[in-house]
């Protein structure tokens, strides 16, 4: 089985990868074997098509995708012994020789015919992972030589790479004329708030994962600690981790925290004393700050 996934400069999609699991599902039923084609580039080390003998297969069925382009002519002719099908495909053009090439055409739509269901539509279930937000800083240039900001979003990035989850980037600036980022505060929060974990080196990425409710895992980015770590300890939240020691067990031990019920209630209460005011801040003492009866305050005003 073929597909755009299984080009070196092709891609892979998520619709693409369902589509072919979906075709999976009716060959095992049929008990039929097969073999899968990938990227490299996808999938190093699984089998590509450098490495296929065409020889060895009585068909080739190429899943998904729009049917155009050199690379499936391509195809056409490397595995011309072969019955050739294609499922789930788009036709652009009925006369292109990436169309003509196949014995049998299994489309979704083209031109003339009734369309049908993408084949990903009835891909098999999968489990559900956590949705994690990410929101990572390579600025905050007053720490100097104690920044590690470039360090630690390496190393939480990697990390990240490897683990199942959904992973979302998130930045805490607003712009009312990028799209990619949020408006207002309501906006970042609102995705926040769906989220189950936030993963930052961020002051103000672990103060509004608190804020609605959701464990985070946090990173200070400053050798010796400084405001995410000063921030954690204002807030009483545990899961932080000081440049210094970062590294994937301490990572892993504060994803398991935070995954585990006692992350999400912690969270939760931090929330809540969020919303009680249940700690002290810094604009509970801006109205004796205020108070231009001292002399000391005699000609300042706010």
């Amino acid at each position: 089985m073929t597909g755009w996934f299984s080009f070196r400069d092709g891609e892979a999609t998520a619709g693409d990868v369902l589509a072919l699991r979906r075709v999976e599902d009716v060959l095992r039923e049929e008990r039929l074997a097969y073999d899968i084609v990938w990227s490299p580039g996808f999938r190093p080390g699984d089998l590509d098509l450098e490495r296929v003998r065409p020889r060895a297969y009585s068909h080739l069925v190429f899943v998904c995708g729009p049917l155009h382009g050199e690379q499936i002519v391509a195809l056409h002719r490397r595995f011309r012994h072969c019955v050739r099908i294609a499922v789930g495909v788009s036709v652009i053009d009925g006369d292109d020789p990436a169309v003509t090439g196949f014995h049998r055409v299994l489309a979704r739509d083209a031109p003339g015919a009734e369309p049908v269901e993408d084949l990903a539509a009835r891909a098999p279930s999968m489990a559900v992972t956590p949705v994690v937000g990410v929101l990572l800083t390579l600025g905050q240039g007053e720490y100097g030589e104690l920044r590690r900001h470039g360090e630690v979003a390496a190393a939480v990035t990697r990390w990240l790479a490897g683990k199942d989850c959904a992973r979302l980037e998130l930045e805490t600036r607003l712009d009312a004329h990028d799209w990619h980022l949020s408006a207002t505060p309501a906006q970042l929060q609102s995705v926040l708030a769906r989220l189950d974990l936030v993963v930052t080196d961020r002051l103000h990425g672990l103060v509004l994962g608190l804020r609605a409710g959701v464990p985070v895992l946090a990173v200070d980015p400053v050798a010796g600690g400084a405001k995410v770590s000063a921030q954690a300890r204002a807030c009483g939240w545990p899961a932080l981790v000081p440049a210094e020691h970062l590294h994937e067990g301490q990572l892993e031990r504060w994803w398991g925290w935070c995954r585990s019920a006692a992350g999400r209630a912690a969270a939760l209460r931090v929330r809540a004393d969020f919303a009680a005011g249940a700690a002290p801040d810094s604009a509970d003492e801006l109205v004796p700050a205020l108070d231009l009866g001292r002399p000391e305050a005699a000609g300042h005003t706010a």
